[in-house]
């Protein structure tokens, strides 16, 4: 799956997380899917059309972030699908590189540098 347009996928078991990014993503005009853990992230991928990123929880219930990224890169019609990691865990931070991600933001999440980051990817 080729990533397109300005559709944001947001991967977090906080609803609060992921209510506050849709909210913000929204007013700057994109549009937001949300999952709840991975499980439900990958199923989100494969049923949709895909989104131009992903913004990635790392520590979830039932598949985490680590689960995540290897379901996807195990998919090849996902596996171009960029992701941003988001965590709260300064030890993923550093070693977040070696995931392959395409970038790491930690929480709380600054949103200049989110936005940032999201247009480099969704425009």
């Amino acid at each position: 799956m080729t990533p397109t347009g300005r559709t944001v996928l947001v991967v977090d078991d906080d609803r609060d997380i992921r209510d506050a990014l849709s909210d913000v993503l929204h007013d700057e005009s994109y549009r937001v899917v949300c999952a709840s853990d991975g499980e439900e992230g990958i199923a989100r991928l494969r049923a949709q059309p895909a989104p131009a990123v992903v913004l990635l929880d790392w520590m979830m219930p039932r598949c985490d972030g680590a689960c995540f990224l290897r379901r996807q890169r195990a998919d090849p019609a996902l596996a171009g699908i960029p992701v941003v990691l988001l965590t709260a865990d300064a030890r993923v931070l550093a070693h977040a590189a070696e995931t392959g991600v395409q970038a790491r933001i930690p929480k709380p999440v600054p949103l200049d540098e989110l936005l940032a980051v999201i247009a480099k990817y969704a425009g």
